[in-house]
């Protein structure tokens, strides 16, 4: 069997909106709270969950919570944080809890999903595949999408290796890819996002194309440095990817010394996101008007 991409959280999407879900135990789990946040539009869907649950003990459904578990998904800020997840048999008996017209979708959506990743073990191609449909959608440039898409290859051979030598996913694995990024650039990654504006969103999706590129040339850098010296342990992983960061650092000051540009900029796609929306609503407003 092929083995499966190396991606702890993984993103789904449902009429536009995302539902965070992580392979665990041979299946999905999806988070809760993203489900919930769909079904009622809830300003708050975590009180709306916390409210639920003690509905579900009132009539006697203490177990459907009991079946829910805590896993680490990616945040809005980028950090991987623990949060409720249920898999599609406990959340579809929380959905029938939940008074929502978009219930009956949301099953039939459920399903799909499910016979999506069936297929996706099979053939990994086709994850990579539906991933850049979603790029495409949210209106990303092909050539960026080829670009970050490879960016995303590159970041599951090097997360490979330090599984395999010893890091610790989570606060590790975190450490490492700072360390990269800021022999890179010259800023910590939070600096960067900074720098752009950002807040909660993945700044890999808010990279230009030199920064994608280099972002590339230091993980690729990194993985290599430990595959050729057999680098174990975090400590000695973390020297090799300082030292894969000056690499890609190096090409940057070369780059802008050549242009007379910074290659660090402060340009995001969050116009995407905002155009989009603002697309519906003028769509909206010409139906309205007579």
């Amino acid at each position: 069997m092929p083995k499966e991409p190396k991606q702890a959280t993984s993103i789904a999407i449902f009429q536009e909106k995302t539902v965070r879900r992580v392979w665990y135990q041979d299946r999905w789990y999806f988070s809760i709270i993203d489900v919930v946040a769909i079904l009622t539009d809830s300003p708050n869907p975590r009180r709306y969950w916390s409210d639920l649950k003690r509905d579900l003990e009132t009539e006697g459904f203490a177990e459907v919570y009991a079946q829910s578990v805590q896993l680490k998904m990616e945040a809005p800020d980028g950090k991987m944080r623990v949060t409720d997840a249920a898999d599609t048999t406990t959340l579809l008996r929380i959905i029938q809890s939940v008074r929502s017209p978009k219930a009956e979708p949301f099953k039939r959506w459920l399903a799909e999903v499910g016979a999506q990743r069936i297929e996706e073990i099979e053939n990994p191609e086709l994850a990579m595949e539906r991933m850049r449909l979603l790029y495409e959608q949210k209106g990303y440039p092909k050539d960026w999408i080829e670009k970050r898409m490879r960016g995303i290859a590159v970041r599951n051979e090097l997360t490979d290796e330090w599984e395999q030598r010893g890091a610790q996913a989570g606060l590790e694995y975190a450490i490492l890819t700072n360390e990269i990024a800021q022999a890179t650039f010259g800023m910590s990654i939070q600096a960067h996002k900074d720098h752009k504006g950002l807040k909660r969103e993945n700044i890999r999706d808010h990279m230009t194309d030199l920064e994608l590129i280099l972002t590339m040339l230091g993980e690729a850098t990194a993985t290599r440095l430990h595959q050729d010296r057999d680098t174990q342990g975090f400590d000695n992983l973390q020297g090799d990817a300082k030292e894969a960061g000056e690499v890609a650092g190096n090409t940057r000051r070369d780059i802008e010394h050549r242009t007379g540009t910074p290659v660090v900029s402060p340009d995001n796609y969050l116009h995407l996101t905002k155009g989009k929306k603002k697309q519906k609503e003028l769509g909206k407003e010409s139906k309205d008007t007579p």
